[in-house]
């Protein structure tokens, strides 16, 4: 039905008022205050079943609005215990997931300036400050020069390393298509690289962008996971011999699995060699290089046509917020810039300005750059680089704890934060172990396979695990070997 002058005027929503939203506001920030100081006292991991959380709640909206205390009652009552808490300080599963208050409250302000930074006319200090805070970071990250914003390259943020590599892959494709928008209609097929244990969002990547999963090739690794330069060049080799064009090259810096590190600069010099592009993702262990001593995580990336790493990993910076750069910022830009009259702008036709929506899939954006500011600003260089070497420390503390016990092993290299480590008698009873230690809610760990062997991680990575949390892990994982062991 349509509107006319004839008909009655419909009723408004009431909308919270500035004196509500001053009130509940600080309840909510008192409520998360609250959460944070008592995390200690939760299990780590949630310990609902399936369904219970649905369950719980009406399985229709409400009609009319109901009062907000009510909605902080269920968050109480229903919300919170379905939660894995990854803020829980002996959260050492999968990888940190980093917050802190500047972060937090950073991104209380982006939610009530509500801005849209698709374009740079469409809010200035949105591009502005990103482009800003991106330089600073490749500054604290000791980034080659390639990367900072005064020259071709520069860095923006996307939401995950996920849509880092998707917007890697474009480039590259764009860059060796000589500007075609897919692979099809290429006389030659297009190819991509990287080692077995690279992250699976690349097979995503290479799916969505079109090419499917034939055109990836995993390339074999060393003894410590890191890929083979040698075994790269003879897979670019055949695919040559093949008729086949390589189009894009990953390199991590850091895997999912062990933090394993790729010879960059080797892989670089086989990449280019083919016409490939080379992306390094180092996701999470780029971050540790805010400590000085730790830079070496960014060997090689003077070679890089692209690099990623995640604030919201390791850096203090609440998900989401990978930053993302690249050494030409030009085949990104071509591969993504479609423009239709709706979205010119004088400032972006005259060159003056960056319109980080050509730098990403999707259009719209939210100011993430104002939380990263804000921890950058709260932290400084010196408090970034202790909050890194304390994990470093406690990782390591627990490497030796490990290799001192009998019936655990290390069984990969200890670089920063993370401990691949196993009980000698086999992969039930590391199984088990993990089962048990994560049923008793102490604390949360996750396993991987490592040459074909089941294995524990614990990475060490919260905001706020002190010394004393992971001496306790290592307490509840010796005494719960003891158990099993005695039965």
């Amino acid at each position: 039905m349509r509107y006319n002058a004839g008909m009655k005027e419909p009723d408004a929503p009431r909308h919270m008022t500035s004196e509500e939203l001053r009130r509940h506001g600080h309840e909510v920030v008192d409520w998360i205050a609250d959460y944070l100081a008592t995390l200690e006292q939760r299990p780590v991991r949630s310990q609902v079943a399936p369904g219970e959380v649905r369950a719980a709640l009406p399985s229709s909206p409400p009609r009319r609005g109901e009062p907000f205390a009510a909605v902080l009652d269920d968050l109480d009552a229903t919300i919170v215990p379905g939660l894995t808490h990854w803020q829980h300080p002996s959260f050492f599963a999968y990888f940190p997931a980093n917050s802190s208050g500047p972060s937090i409250l950073g991104e209380l302000l982006s939610a009530g300036l509500g801005v849209q930074g698709m374009l740079w006319e469409t809010s200035p200090a949105a591009t502005e400050l990103e482009t800003l805070v991106l330089d600073w970071l490749a500054e604290l990250l000791d980034l080659p020069a390639t990367f900072r914003s005064d020259g071709a390259g520069g860095g923006v943020i996307q939401d995950s390393a996920s849509s880092a590599t998707l917007c890697a892959l474009l480039a590259a494709r764009h860059r060796v298509t000589g500007g075609a928008a897919t692979s099809a209609g290429v006389d030659r097929p297009l190819t991509v690289y990287a080692s077995t244990q690279v992250h699976s969002s690349l097979e995503k990547a290479v799916r969505i962008a079109g090419h499917g999963t034939a055109s990836l090739r995993l390339v074999d690794v060393d003894d410590e996971h890191a890929l083979r330069p040698d075994a790269l060049a003879e897979a670019i080799g055949a695919d040559l011999a093949d008729g086949a064009t390589p189009c894009l090259v990953v390199a991590t810096v850091g895997s999912t699995s062990s933090l394993a590190v790729d010879p960059v600069a080797e892989i670089a010099e086989v990449a280019h060699a083919a016409g490939a592009w080379l992306h390094v993702d180092a996701a999470m262990l780029g971050c540790a290089a805010v400590a000085p001593e730790l830079r070496w995580v960014g060997a090689g990336l003077e070679h890089a046509d692209s690099y990623c790493t995640n604030p919201h990993k390791w850096l203090l910076t609440n998900f989401d917020c990978d930053a993302f750069y690249v050494a030409d910022r030009a085949p990104l830009v071509e591969a993504l810039s479609v423009l239709p009259a709706y979205l010119r702008s004088a400032a972006s036709e005259q060159g003056g300005a960056i319109d980080y929506r050509d730098w990403q899939i999707p259009l719209g954006r939210r100011f993430r750059a104002l939380k990263l500011w804000m921890v950058l600003r709260w932290y400084g260089a010196e408090g970034l680089a202790a909050y890194v070497r304390g994990h470093v420390a406690h990782a390591a503390w627990f490497a030796e704890q490990v290799r001192a016990h009998p019936a655990f092993e290390v069984v990969a290299p200890v670089r920063a934060n993370l401990v691949c480590f196993r009980h000698v008698d086999g992969d039930e009873r590391n199984a088990g172990l993990a089962e048990r230690l994560n049923d008793s809610g102490e604390l949360y760990l996750t396993t991987t396979r490592l040459d074909g062997r089941l294995v524990l991680r614990l990475g060490v990575g919260a905001t706020q695990t002190e010394r004393r949390h992971v001496e306790a892990a290592w307490a509840a994982i010796t005494a719960a070997e003891s158990e099993e062991s005695g039965r």
